[in-house]
């Protein structure tokens, strides 16, 4: 949803030379297809979808490198996404690449960490720069007449993956709720590679409630799960909380 705002600023300050690229991830839910066709529809530009050629999902990701997540991230992120980005970058030009971070403590750190690790991105954030946060990109969204993605009408604070490894009890106790087979695939998942994605337990020895006191908040993957959070409160941070516009000259 950020993502898609952030690529209507783009637009407005560069034209229709902006490319927007799309990640199609299997078990993304069914409804981004009808939010990415009306996403085309308002920017006047075509949305290019890339996947991995590798792997369809995170499932095949877990089956095949029998790995879920760990002190070096989520595989599945590694595979899904930022390889893809990395394939895109070697054959598509550009001047820079956006990304939907928005207006918070959070993610101003998160932005700076990225470009002090991922320089040749040439990223820019222009949720930051226009001080908008996810709340107010959804308003900006629903004045365009578009919905949000349904994912989030149903409660999700991220539109990632259904069955996304990095939720936590509560996310996976309301992934049991609304999608029961994703649950149920990932339990096997889990005991068929001998590894849990959640904390102390297996899925399939989670209880039903367990958790529900959780923030189903998660991080929002975008295209880059693997970014070091670690919160560098400075006078980098704190610069660009005064005025965001300087993320761009750091």
């Amino acid at each position: 949803m950020t993502s898609a705002v952030a690529t209507k600023l783009a637009i407005e300050e560069f034209g229709k030379d902006v490319e927007p690229i799309y990640f199609h991830i299997d078990t993304a839910h069914g409804d981004n297809e009808r939010f990415k066709k009306e996403c085309e529809d308002w920017y006047g530009v075509k949305i290019n979808t890339w996947t991995n050629e590798k792997y369809k999902d995170q499932f095949e990701v877990i089956k095949k490198t029998r790995y879920i997540n760990g002190a070096a991230g989520a595989r599945c992120s590694t595979e899904l996404k930022r390889r893809v980005r990395q394939r895109i970058e070697k054959v598509i030009p550009y001047d820079h690449q956006v990304f939907g971070f928005e207006y918070s403590k959070k993610e101003i750190n998160r932005a700076i960490r990225f470009k002090e690790q991922y320089p040749d991105a040439k990223p820019l954030f222009p949720l930051i720069e226009k001080k908008m946060t996810k709340a107010e990109s959804l308003y900006f969204l629903e004045k365009a007449g578009i919905d949000r993605p349904f994912m989030y009408t149903l409660g999700y604070h991220n539109n990632n993956c259904v069955g996304c490894v990095k939720g936590g009890k509560g996310y996976w106790n309301k992934i049991r709720e609304d999608f029961p087979e994703v649950f149920e695939q990932m339990a096997k998942a889990e005991r068929d590679i001998g590894r849990s994605c959640i904390k102390e337990k297996f899925l399939d020895e989670l209880q039903p409630g367990e958790g529900a006191n959780q923030k189903l908040i998660m991080p929002d993957c975008g295209n880059f799960c693997d970014i070091e959070f670690t919160d560098i409160m400075s006078q980098k941070l704190e610069k660009v909380m005064e005025d965001p516009k300087q993320l761009r000259l750091i």
